[in-house]
């Protein structure tokens, strides 16, 4: 077991604060910080503290699987089947999806084929691994995701009263299905620039005047995704996906609370910081919302259009001090667990783990090491699969860590 380090993403929508105030850096940071990589992908590989110095752990892995990675070595090809991270969102993140399985390695195969180098910009397939995740809300966390149920779009574009948009609302009232889904955002997010220009503003008028109040009978019913709709064409203007995000769920988190996203499910993060666990790729297909490359018809190629009631994954007083966030993804598990200050817990599971603090100070150890790790709030440790048997104390406070794990072992 080794202290880990993980790898800083700095991308323009991260926060200058919330990473470095949870890991006790100087604030504000000199960049965004969106993203802190604990894992081993060949992209950024977190690194552990090993021999007075620190190694890649994607290099620990790659010189003895068997010891890093136990049983999951022969099943995974060597690879730490996960990657874990920090993630903070000041603005929102690309309207994107993530591909199958099948579609991951159809695609890497096509753009290599193709010649398109790994790290060029306009590269949509990084690997040949489809991309499921979860992530875990550490304060309140705000997202799109998912198509929305037809029936109460129609009635947010009942409320917002677009007349630009009426003909797309007869579509949606007729057609209440993936079909009509697919229909009206193939339109939108494929209308030609002026288009944009003449309907985009009519829809933040909508908002603005939903949100006045004086004609609402409602309740503000859609205020939410009326001040979200506004927020996105202030910082976009011009863009198709603000158009699409009048087709989502609009999802809030609160602490603890996850929202599991699987293949072809488009989704956009608005705000907040919370841990993130998904199968170790890099693959994103963007449709909107983003300076980067953006590929509308390899992303409606993978988009799943089946509307989705995407609940929350909430953890209730019974299963305090460790909840484990159920998921169909075979590649990672995570789990939750408070410990009360100066409690001593035994971590569960086997395999390769990642343990993560996110509040107080831990101490933790094995049967077989004499001097425990520390592990201050917004650090972690390495757990390989040859260490069995792992204890975890908190200070002097109540300590919170997550452990990310594969989800088979």
């Amino acid at each position: 077991m080794q202290l880990l380090h993980g790898a800083v993403r700095s991308y323009a929508w991260g926060s200058r604060t919330a990473l470095a105030r949870l890991q006790g850096r100087p604030i504000p940071s000199d960049h965004p910080e969106a993203e802190i990589w604990l894992g081993a992908h060949p992209a950024d590989s977190a690194h552990v503290v090993h021999d007075g110095g620190t190694v890649p752990l994607l290099t620990l892995i790659d010189e003895d699987p068997a010891a890093q990675l136990g049983g999951s070595a022969q099943q995974y090809e060597s690879r730490l089947p996960y990657l874990m991270k920090l993630l903070a969102a000041e603005e929102p993140l690309s309207l994107q999806a993530h591909p199958s399985s099948a579609q991951a390695r159809e695609g890497f195969a096509r753009e290599n084929a193709a010649g398109v180098p790994i790290d060029s910009p306009v590269r949509n397939y990084r690997d040949p691994n489809h991309k499921p995740e979860l992530i875990v809300a550490l304060g309140e966390f705000e997202a799109l995701a998912g198509f929305r149920n037809p029936a109460e779009t129609v009635e947010l574009l009942d409320a917002l009263a677009v007349s630009a948009l009426g003909g797309y609302r007869t579509l949606l009232a007729e057609q209440p299905d993936a079909s009509g889904l697919r229909t009206v955002f193939t339109s939108w997010i494929t209308l030609p620039g002026q288009a944009l220009d003449d309907i985009l503003p009519a829809v933040a008028q909508g908002c603005i005047d939903y949100l006045s109040g004086p004609a609402r009978t409602d309740g503000g019913r859609f205020a939410a995704e009326a001040k979200t709709l506004l927020e996105l064409g202030e910082s976009y203007p011009g863009d198709a996906g603000v158009l699409a995000a009048l087709l989502l769920n609009r999802v809030t988190l609160a602490p603890g609370q996850g929202l599991y996203l699987d293949a072809g499910n488009l989704h956009a993060y608005l705000r907040g910081t919370g841990v993130e666990i998904m199968a170790n790729s890099d693959n994103v297909l963007r449709g909107g919302l983003t300076p980067k490359h953006v590929d509308v018809p390899e992303l409606l190629r993978v988009l799943d259009f089946e509307p989705a009631d995407l609940r929350p994954i909430t953890p209730g007083d019974r299963d305090r001090p460790t909840y484990r966030y159920s998921t169909p993804a075979p590649e990672f598990a995570l789990s939750r667990t408070a410990v009360a200050a100066g409690e001593t817990i035994t971590v569960s599971g086997s395999g390769p783990r990642i343990l993560l603090c996110t509040s107080g100070t831990v101490t933790t150890g094995t049967s077989d090491q004499q001097a425990g790790l520390t592990v201050a709030q917004g650090s972690s440790v390495w757990i390989p699969a040859a260490d069995e048997n792992i204890t975890v104390t908190a200070g002097s406070v109540e300590a919170e860590v997550f452990v990310a794990s594969v989800g088979n072992v």
